[in-house]
């Protein structure tokens, strides 16, 4: 059993109060949600309580905070989740947002990976790629489908290469710079040396 230790009102939002058990931030929560159900400082409760509280008073605000953070832009599930998180929700409520979100359509791991490949191919490579959706929290699955299926590294490798060099001389030196710049944007080794070779560059093992 544990001990509600304080119970203190939002910074940013006097209606919810944030909640501490054992001396430690638990959640967050509605000060009207909290009043209802009788919670106090010293209060011995289990957490699995405050769980069940929150699930069945502040889903509904969940799931609007959520649509909130996804009007400006798709957002993968873990995202969602992570968001909610640091705006109190415990992770029942932050699991039943997503799943009703990923039923409704709104969030789709698959089709965010393909949106993002979409845009950021032009600029990165497949290796750069994979790390930055891996870290946005897209499923494993949904990452290698759409790389798989990801072409016109060699292109995108040429034509940010073009651009490095653009106004930099055609020496070996910066051909050499132009090259880890390119391993630097996460294209691979072959793709690089062949956007070198198509600038008229004589390769070497770097």
């Amino acid at each position: 059993m544990s001990e509600i230790t304080e119970i203190s009102p939002q910074v940013k939002d006097k209606n919810r109060c944030n909640i501490y058990v054992d001396g430690s931030f638990y959640c967050g929560m509605k000060l009207e949600t909290a009043v209802r159900s009788r919670l106090k400082v010293g209060q011995h409760v289990e957490k699995a309580f405050l769980d069940e509280i929150q699930l069945e008073n502040e889903k509904s605000e969940a799931m609007d905070r959520a649509l909130n953070f996804l009007s400006a832009s798709m957002k993968t599930g873990r995202q969602v989740t992570d968001y909610l998180k640091k705006k109190g929700y415990v992770p029942a409520v932050c699991e039943y947002v997503r799943e009703r979100l990923e039923g409704y359509g709104y969030v789709d791991d698959a089709e965010y990976c393909r949106a993002y490949l979409a845009s950021a191919s032009k600029t990165k490579g497949r290796r750069l790629l994979e790390a930055e959706l891996k870290k946005r929290g897209a499923k494993a699955e949904c990452v290698e489908e759409a790389l798989a299926s990801l072409e016109g590294g060699a292109d995108s490798a040429f034509a940010v290469l073009s651009k490095y060099m653009k106004n930099r001389e055609f020496s070996r030196e910066n051909l050499s710079r132009g090259f880890k710049y390119l391993m630097g944007k996460g294209f691979d080794y072959d793709d690089a040396r062949a956007a070198l070779e198509r600038l008229g560059a004589e390769t070497e093992e770097e």
